[in-house]
């Protein structure tokens, strides 16, 4: 059996329907160096957190799977 066109309509529908917008770059006003502290600063402070957590002896802290790999 063959499929005709039906999947090259169906990707244009879906084109169509998304607007056609295309992959663009993300316009936050920011500068790339601006950017790169700004994520610098963002993964500090998870890591933070996520020591406070383990520190706290919370769940999981050390991520992975939280129960026993015994079979």
């Amino acid at each position: 059996m063959t499929r005709g066109n039906k999947r090259d309509r169906d990707r244009e529908r879906a084109q169509t329907r998304a607007g056609n917008k295309g992959k663009q770059p993300k316009d936050d006003g920011l500068t790339p160096e601006q950017r790169r502290e700004r994520d610098a600063k963002a993964l500090q402070e998870k890591a933070a957190r996520k020591a406070a957590q383990a520190a706290a002896g919370g769940n999981n802290a050390g991520g992975g799977r939280g129960k026993s790999n015994k079979k």
